[in-house]
């Protein structure tokens, strides 16, 4: 059937077998050695029907778990910490400019581009002298924001002692785009800061031309970019690997018919896993093939709630009833990712 919908968008003849027939686009070679040993998986077919194909309303679904309405505009991973027990205030991180609204809520995550951002502002001379006064002025006064300012403070303290010397990644480690932002996670998990949830954003896949399956295509050398810098982080992070997942979502998959060498928006997207653990396969989750499409596109298998839910109930050992209260309209129903 896709050699009817898309023949100018198959694999050629280098990509990588999967399970239940799929193939997997040579982009991501560098992540062949997790493939073989069972820790890299894709799960197919993921929606929700609350989803359009508008970037705006799916992407704030996505972050949200859910409509805003449904969510009280409170970020999915930051409900998820508070399963998680308390922390450093590292606990939640994301690595850019701005806090993805999947964080956004009452933990209090960090947003930074480098850890080395992560300081007080003003002269060098007076910021030793600022950082004394202000944990002095907010000790011992039982209030909640006391426990806020001595967990900032102690951020802060944390990040600066990372920045105090050039970082060095494990021997043949080399980050390179998307990979940077990797390269501040692994500093901080390295570091000891005790990371619980972080994310990295990557744009760039909104191919409606142009797209490219094979090496050197649009979209191959988007994936290709993120799969080095996924084999760079867990390289990087080598024994510590093991209580790390990696799981890589966008907010709507494509249309399964190309369009002058594209696809438009669509449904059934597909979510990528990398974990320090053994995962179930490497398809995940439910198939039932392309016989029946949804308007054009691919059906909605697994939903994209349960999908991310079970990722998070398997990594952190969650109960059901925890993972019901990160997305509240969701009857959550598990989907096996995990071995």
């Amino acid at each position: 059937m896709l050699a009817k919908a898309r023949p100018d968008l198959l694999l050629g003849d280098d990509s990588l077998a999967l399970a239940r027939g799929f193939k997997l686009t040579s982009a991501f070679a560098p992540l062949e050695k997790w493939l073989k040993a069972g820790q890299l998986g894709f799960v197919p077919a993921v929606s929700d029907p609350r989803l359009s194909r508008s970037h705006f309303q799916a992407a704030d679904a996505c972050n949200l778990g859910g409509l805003p309405g449904e969510t009280g505009g409170r970020g999915w991973l930051d409900s998820l910490v508070d399963s998680l027990g308390k922390g450093t205030a590292f606990r939640s991180v994301g690595i850019g400019s701005t806090l993805p609204r999947s964080l956004v809520g009452v933990n209090g995550a960090i947003s930074l581009n480098s850890v080395g951002d992560l300081r007080l502002n003003g002269d060098d001379k007076f910021r030793a002298a600022t950082e004394k006064a202000i944990r002095g002025l907010f000790t011992g006064i039982n209030h909640p924001v006391e426990e806020a300012v001595q967990e900032g403070m102690g951020a802060l303290a944390t990040a600066q002692k990372l920045a105090a010397k050039p970082y060095a990644a494990a021997e043949g480690v080399e980050y390179q785009g998307v990979g940077n932002a990797f390269k501040q996670l692994a500093q901080l998990i390295k570091g000891g800061a005790n990371v619980r949830v972080a994310t990295v954003g990557m744009g760039g896949y909104d191919t409606h031309e142009n797209q490219g399956t094979r090496e050197g295509g649009q979209l191959w050398r988007r994936l290709n970019e993120l799969a080095n810098a996924m084999a760079a982080f867990f390289t990087d992070l080598g024994d510590r690997s093991a209580d790390v997942t990696i799981m890589v979502s966008s907010e709507f998959g494509r249309r399964v018919g190309s369009n002058g060498g594209g696809t438009d928006h669509g449904h059934g997207g597909v979510v990528t896993v990398l974990s320090g653990r053994k995962l179930a396969g490497s398809l995940l989750g439910t198939w039932n093939g392309l016989d029946k499409l949804d308007s054009g596109d691919v059906p909605e298998y697994n939903n994209m709630f349960n999908v991310y839910g079970s990722v998070a109930q398997g990594r952190f050992g969650l109960t059901t009833a925890q993972v019901d209260k990160v997305f509240p309209r969701q009857k959550f129903t598990p989907v096996k990712i995990y071995a």
